[in-house]
């Protein structure tokens, strides 16, 4: 019998080999990406869901929701503890709730990671090592004052769902951001802020900050860096500034201040009154933010 000889690869199939596994790979990754942010975006909004169910039950317990800030300096995170399975981390906090202010509690409650106050979203995981961070503050409302403000969750609020004559499937009871870097050198207004004096909250301008920024004074990266806290750019914000607005968020000494949504994404999760979570695009404007923030404007909104 005759004896075939088998042909081997070429150089030239073999450089056609691998140019094709080289785009399929290029094609693969991308496509994983995607995946990898819908399937964090359903994770995020799944812990809005759970903040937002934790506030119905508070509210089915105490006859009002909790205050965004109460008098102690606490937010509203804090008092949901028992709500989303941290009842351990209450009863140990408990007993300070009323004899000492939020920036005095407990070490070991403070610095707690709870991870559905965390967004998988956002790549810096703490702003600050000796506190526990957050993603998703209590909406005060359109003003840049926290205390009186035309939100939900503002400062010693006491707000009942049928305060809510705008209807909960149109208003904004939570909203997810981006946490500070730590740094105190202006880099990114995504991540770092400027801070001023609680006497410049009255009467502050839009463009308040700015120079601040740009001169890098008074600048502060800790948004959301304790979710015990209230204050303002803790766990506790106004809709303020348009989305990813260029101009610095601006805090005044926690009291209130100039804040955007802000986010690596095309849009931001918020949570409804209702209970439910959304994706809000980038491109919905300022006016419809501030309309969907506050619980009885009389606004007819679109947020699609």
């Amino acid at each position: 019998m005759r004896k075939r000889n088998r042909r081997g690869y070429t150089l030239f199939s073999l450089l056609i080999l691998l140019a094709l596994a080289l785009l399929l790979l290029g094609m693969f990754f991308p496509a994983m990406h995607k995946v990898q942010i819908a399937s964090k975006r359903m994770q995020s909004q799944n812990n809005i869901k759970q903040i937002g169910i934790a506030l119905h039950n508070y509210n089915d317990v105490n006859g009002r929701l909790p205050s965004g800030v109460d008098g102690n300096g606490y937010s509203a995170l804090t008092h949901l503890l028992p709500f989303i399975e941290q009842d351990n981390l209450y009863r140990i906090l408990q007993p300070s709730l009323m004899t000492t202010t939020a920036d005095k509690a407990p070490g070991g409650v403070r610095v707690a990671y709870i991870k559905v106050y965390v967004s998988p979203l956002d790549p810096v995981r703490q702003p600050d090592m000796k506190s526990g961070p957050t993603n998703y503050m209590m909406v005060a409302g359109s003003k840049a004052n926290l205390a009186g403000n035309d939100g939900i969750l503002y400062k010693e609020s006491r707000t009942r769902f049928t305060d809510i004559s705008d209807g909960t499937s149109n208003t904004i009871m939570t909203l997810e951001t981006l946490k500070g870097d730590g740094k105190t050198k202006a880099e990114a207004v995504a991540r770092q802020h400027v801070r001023l004096k609680k006497a410049d909250l009255k009467g502050l301008k839009d463009e308040a900050g700015v120079k601040d920024f740009e001169n890098s004074k008074n600048i502060v990266g800790n948004r959301g860096a304790a979710w015990i806290e209230g204050r303002f750019l803790q766990a506790t914000t106004t809709v303020t500034r348009e989305f990813n607005s260029t101009k610095p968020d601006v805090d005044c000494e926690g009291e209130g201040g100039l804040a955007a949504p802000r986010s690596l994404e095309t849009g931001t999760n918020v949570g409804m009154a209702d209970g439910s979570a959304r994706w809000i695009s980038n491109k919905v404007t300022l006016s419809v933010w501030q309309a969907v923030a506050t619980r009885a404007g009389g606004e007819v909104v679109n947020l699609d």
